[in-house]
């Protein structure tokens, strides 16, 4: 197989097609992520992961967004609904972390093994509400302390985390995924963004890139394609040495083709990209562009990856179940 790229694609529908496959042979993404398009029950979904590590390898990360809430690609019938982060506010580790363990066991059992959550974004009032009650609080210690939790708990439940969306997409005033938000917010105000960041920096969690221009920081360009705020203030302040993907490149914040996008977000010191909405021929021709996987990325896979192994254990369900429940019914 060809060296994969430093990419991370989404898939049209619920099985590989062979158009997909043939591409991912000239080209190889690293991994996939699956949306609800993907996603149907879980026998199909086992297969569905199955044949993209056929396709990959073994090792092939399949990434899925699951944070409770809103933002949920599993969903009931097949799958329990799980609390949005703002649930837990002001609750012990101990809920927080039995959550997350429960989420992480059961996209573990569906075939992933990276979750996009937890969320490290503070819940800012009067701010967009695509962010909203998936944040955990406004005080950055409050969100810090939740956060670490549900690393853990995912962690222990054999998922890498993916803490979202650095340096902080709080001040935001609109969705990403609609244009690009313009954060005035000086320095100061900034520093407090990224404090749960700092925090976490030491976790194993990869983290995702906000789609966000700070002008304070560059202000030409969003975080996700300024070699500035990766390297003076995700990589330098805040300290992250982990794996950093982008955010969906075929975001509306974005402009420019998504292979062109792609290179700069490598360039920029972005480690993978995504590329999520699944069209063949867009994914085919960002995969011929992609810059291919770096030394330095595979050692930062490598290390997320030990990281989760160490932490992981035997899980109770039953016991998780009643430790969550009973803290998120007290506060009720």
């Amino acid at each position: 197989m060809a060296q994969p790229r430093a990419a991370i694609v989404g898939l049209s529908g619920p099985a590989l097609t062979a158009e997909e496959a043939a591409s991912w042979r000239l080209a190889p993404p690293l991994g996939a992520i699956l949306f609800a398009r993907n996603i149907q029950d879980p026998e199909q979904l086992r297969r569905l992961t199955a044949d993209i590590r056929a396709e990959l390898g073994e090792g092939a990360p399949i990434l899925v967004d699951q944070e409770g809430g809103r933002v949920a690609r599993l969903r009931p019938p097949h799958w329990p609904t799980f609390p949005p982060a703002a649930a837990f506010e002001g609750l012990p580790e101990e809920a927080v972390r039995a959550n997350a363990a429960l989420l992480g066991l059961a996209c573990h059992d569906a075939g992933f093994d990276v979750v996009c959550a937890p969320v490290l974004d503070l819940r800012l009032p009067g701010q967009h509400d695509i962010i909203g009650d998936r944040a955990f609080a406004e005080d950055p210690a409050e969100v810090a302390r939740l956060a670490r939790a549900w690393v853990l708990g995912l962690q222990e439940a054999g998922c890498v985390p993916v803490v979202k969306h650095i340096p902080g997409h709080g001040r935001a005033t609109v969705d990403s995924h609609l244009g690009l938000p313009r954060v005035a917010a000086g320095r100061d105000l900034l520093a407090l963004d990224c404090g749960p960041f700092a925090a976490l920096a030491d976790s194993g969690a990869w983290a995702m890139t906000a789609h966000i221009l700070y002008g304070a920081l560059d202000p030409e360009r969003p975080a996700t394609l300024s070699p500035g705020v990766i390297g003076r203030v995700i990589r330098g302040a805040i300290g992250f040495d982990g794996v950093l993907v982008s955010d969906d490149l075929c975001m509306k914040a974005l402009r420019g083709e998504p292979g062109a996008l792609a290179r700069q977000a490598i360039a920029a010191g972005c480690d993978l990209v995504l590329h999520c909405n699944g069209d063949p021929a867009e994914t085919a021709a960002l995969l011929e562009e992609c810059p291919a996987l770096s030394a330095m990325a595979q050692s930062r896979l490598a290390e997320a990856r030990a990281r989760m192994e160490g932490q992981l254990r035997p899980l109770d369900p039953v016991a998780l179940v009643a430790a969550r429940d009973a803290h998120l019914a007290a506060a009720a």
